[in-house]
């Protein structure tokens, strides 16, 4: 968990690997959600060849889990790109994530516990690229404000390298990625959760929720 002293530019870097990459390249992105890969389709869709793989073990409740993964198939009909984009779908186990979550169940977001979901998750997504033959691979998880990006393209780097394949460094948020991704919601009707997906994060944005609520009717008195 330790972090480079020197911030990196995760977007520029991207931008610099793509230079010297051919358009049409097959890249194995890992996406956790529709609204998350919508701004992150929309930004490399159109040089790439993307499959997208849907591996979130994290997402602790099955009915979720399937409204995750049906909205992207949705959006995934729906949205344009220059090349066909498929989707894979990971093995769907929660209790792999309970194994990883064990003495972490009260971390704040962005603590340990996430660290080891995204390690999880790029991980198996670098097995994935290396076994299916993709020279590339990335994540969706660097849109959202609430990840921790240099965690992710450290783990990302250390992944590519140990399964040989390699590893698209990425800061989606980057260039009002995130905001981009709320606007394409809105214009194609995604259903957007409010927390990451694990039960943990749910009871967090559940009390940040309630106390919010106890706050504002304070105010109204």
């Amino acid at each position: 968990m330790k972090a480079n002293r020197t911030k990196q530019n995760y977007d520029a870097m991207m931008y610099r690997q793509m230079h010297s990459i051919a358009e049409g390249e097959p890249l194995l992105l890992h996406a956790c959600c529709a609204p998350c890969s919508s701004a992150v389709l929309e930004r490399i869709g159109d040089f790439f060849r993307i499959d997208i793989l849907f591996f979130n073990p994290n997402i602790t409740d099955r009915a979720e889990y399937q409204k995750r993964l049906s909205e992207l198939y949705n959006f995934v009909e729906s949205f344009k790109t220059k090349y066909p984009i498929s989707i894979i779908e990971g093995e769907y186990n929660p209790s792999d994530f309970f194994d990883i979550a064990k003495g972490l169940e009260t971390e704040p977001e962005k603590g340990a516990r996430c660290y080891k979901c995204y390690r999880q998750r790029i991980e198996k997504t670098a097995q994935t690229a290396a076994e299916k033959g993709y020279r590339f691979f990335t994540t969706t998880l660097s849109l959202s404000p609430h990840k921790n990006t240099e965690w992710i393209n450290l783990i990302g780097e250390k992944e590519g390298k140990k399964y040989g394949a390699e590893f698209l460094y990425c800061d989606f948020k980057k260039k009002n990625g995130y905001k981009r991704s709320i606007e394409l919601s809105a214009e194609y009707g995604l259903y957007r959760q409010d927390y990451c997906g694990c039960i943990f994060s749910k009871i967090e944005t559940e009390k940040k929720r309630a106390e919010k609520n106890r706050t504002a009717a304070k105010g109204e008195r």
